[in-house]
């Protein structure tokens, strides 16, 4: 299997309702789209948003990377050390989803 990409096998039910979870929001889709080209902070992600034309406070990104990194879809990638609470940066785990409807 590829690093770039995300196997739901028919077995396991529970990843494939997980992908399918994170994947139905249009707002998920846009916060991929704005990691595809490499890791972001989630200040840059929320700005990305805001130039989509997408609305969405700080706690509701979080809410939206929590269910996209369950999924296997991103995950955190370091930190940037500032004033407070350090800011995570976030990049895309898997650029590929298959689900194999049959077992070979």
């Amino acid at each position: 299997m590829d690093c770039g990409e995300h196997w739901v096998h028919s077995k396991s039910f529970e990843n494939f309702r997980l992908v399918v979870r994170a994947l139905h929001c249009p707002t998920r889709w846009f916060i991929i789209d704005c990691l595809k080209d490499g890791a972001k902070s989630t200040k840059e992600i929320l700005e990305c948003l805001l130039e989509k034309d997408e609305t969405v406070t700080s706690s509701g990104l979080y809410y939206h990377l929590s269910e996209l990194k369950n999924a296997g879809i991103v995950e955190i990638a370091g930190y940037i050390e500032q004033k407070g609470a350090p800011q995570k940066l976030w990049k895309l785990k898997v650029k590929k989803i298959v689900i194999p409807l049959v077992e070979e």
